[in-house]
């Protein structure tokens, strides 16, 4: 039998959808539901209207709505690139490796020069952690529409992490040119260098007075923050850090007690028996995984590392947590789930060796090794272990206060969303520092701890114990590691293309007072205060 042609939408039908995009676009969420229901109830079949639904779902950061909705439109549409890009990156965020590159080879195949799937496309490739990729895409969307603001936006935040600051500078002045009060424009044009007088935080103190919406509160107040500490204005500076966490803390959905059961789950599983039964890894020597938390030095000691000429930097990448999902099957509803453990430990360890060596090929470089600097890698250690067993660990240690203010100070894109309520923050470093613990006693003999605060006081010495753990014979270049040149994907981009310097020892002493809680919360988890924690 013949299908019926889907019956086309009325004339008032598409002015209420138009009404939704309107309303949606200016944050009036109730309203553009109300005109998606209308039209719905009329049309269940209205692609354009589940579309909406998706929009507003990711708006109110209702994960598994979004994926219903861009899902009935990919069926209702199968060459509706924006909805497959938006699903690439929903599966992405919620670990579900396997699911988001089928979406992503969708959205490629359908994107038919859209600047908006372009620019998506762009996105999921950055959060894959693939930069140079992302560039080239996002460099697409922006020649399809060069006024575009949010095209220049992405690209010139690309620019940053791939340490093209000229280029960046200039999308950023021609954003602004046109959107004055663009709040993500002002927070990237503070973090390109050192702020030394008060005229831009005078624009961004009247920004906050003109703005409602949290995520772009956030953006000001940590550009603020960050200028204010630039003039070692410290009460004020702390003032817009915690009113810009506090903000980006409402746009953020983080279950603490998944994190739990996630964490002791690992913990329970991966035993030194485990790691010694079964089968063989993959022998490749050539991958160095730097961990540890954000913001603790992990930069620092991967610029060290890749000063090496047998080693190039890869940057933060994401493949040895995808390869895990992937090869796993893993379809739970969010990214932290004890499953992960469960799935882990039954995975042939060759294979996720293999699996993660061949989705990095292309990012590795030509040298005999390369560096993965993602700081989470830590909660993978004896997976690494097993699956790569040549390879070698570094876990770079800091003082439990000076990390978690470090990473309560710093806005991040969507990842660590503990970081923005003090307590929260103190805790999760505690379920962080006693899995290292375990770590240690289990596999400690298989992996090199080395301490930020020892390397930045003191780096010839600690430099040189790091690269004969790597097997690597000793250049001089390593003591010369802010010459480099090259992509730093990370929130440290800028400040790394300096020499070691301890400035950053001991900041949190400046608000003492202001941290009582983070500290509070930490003593009770019994974590020692000193420098590395004592660890």
């Amino acid at each position: 039998m013949q299908q019926t042609p889907a019956r086309p939408a009325a004339p008032w039908m598409q002015d209420a959808l138009r009404e939704g995009f309107t309303h949606l676009n200016a944050g009036r969420v109730n309203e553009a539901s109300r005109c998606c229901k209308k039209v719905l109830d009329a049309k269940p079949d209205l692609v354009e209207g589940h579309f909406l639904v998706g929009l507003i779902a990711l708006e109110i950061k209702q994960t598994g709505n979004a994926i219903r909705a861009f899902g009935s439109v990919t069926q209702l549409k199968p060459t509706h690139g924006a909805a497959w890009a938006n699903l690439a990156s929903l599966f992405v965020r919620a670990g579900q490796a396997g699911r988001a590159d089928a979406a992503l080879a969708k959205a490629v195949e359908h994107a038919e020069e859209n600047p908006v799937v372009l620019d998506l496309i762009g996105t999921v490739h950055g959060q894959l952690g693939e930069q140079e990729e992302a560039g080239r895409w996002f460099q697409r969307a922006l020649e399809k529409n060069p006024e575009s603001v949010t095209h220049q936006i992405n690209l010139a935040n690309n620019h940053m992490f791939l340490d093209r600051l000229t280029e960046a500078e200039t999308l950023l002045g021609k954003v602004l040119k046109a959107v004055p009060n663009h709040p993500q424009a002002h927070w990237l044009v503070s973090g390109l260098r050192k702020a030394t007088d008060r005229r831009h935080i005078e624009t961004l103190e009247a920004l906050v007075t003109q703005t409602r919406n949290p995520r772009g509160l956030a953006f000001l107040y940590y550009a603020m923050g960050k200028e204010l500490e630039d003039l070692e204005a410290w009460d004020d500076a702390f003032r817009a850090f915690e009113r810009g966490a506090g903000e980006r803390r409402k746009t953020l959905d983080f279950d603490e007690s998944r994190e739990v059961a996630m964490f002791r789950a690992f913990a329970e599983t991966f035993t030194r028996e485990w790691l010694e039964s079964g089968p063989a890894g993959n022998e490749d020597p050539s991958p160095i995984f730097v961990v540890g938390q954000p913001r603790t030095g992990t930069t620092l000691i991967e610029r060290i590392i890749v000063a090496h000429s047998q080693v190039h930097s890869a940057g933060e990448l994401r493949q040895f947590g995808h390869c895990l999902r992937r090869l796993g099957d893993y379809r739970e509803a969010n990214a932290v789930s004890p499953k992960l453990a469960e799935l882990g430990a039954s995975i042939d360890p060759g294979k996720l060796g293999g699996a993660y060596l061949q989705t990095t090929a292309r990012l590795r470089g030509d040298t005999p090794r390369f560096v993965d600097k993602l700081p989470p890698n830590y909660l993978y250690i004896p997976l690494i272990l097993k699956a790569l067993p040549n390879a070698r660990i570094v876990h770079v240690r800091r003082s439990p206060m000076d990390a978690c203010f470090a990473s309560f100070k710093q806005l991040f894109a969507d990842a660590y969303p503990h970081s923005y309520e003090q307590e929260e923050m103190a805790r999760h470093h505690a379920r962080y520092f006693k899995l290292m613990e375990t770590w240690r006693e289990r596999f400690g003999d298989r992996f090199h701890d080395i301490s930020y605060e020892d390397t930045a006081a003191n780096l010839e010495p600690n430099a040189r114990a790091l690269i004969d753990f790597l097997g690597l014979p000793w250049e001089d270049a390593c003591l010369h590691f802010h010459e480099q040149s090259g992509a730093v994907t990370t929130a440290s981009s800028v400040q790394v293309r300096q020499p070691a310097h301890t400035r950053s020892v001991g900041r949190w002493r400046r608000y003492e007072q202001q941290l009582r809680p983070m500290r509070d919360a930490l003593e009770r988890e019994g974590i020692p205060l000193g420098l590395n924690g004592g660890q």
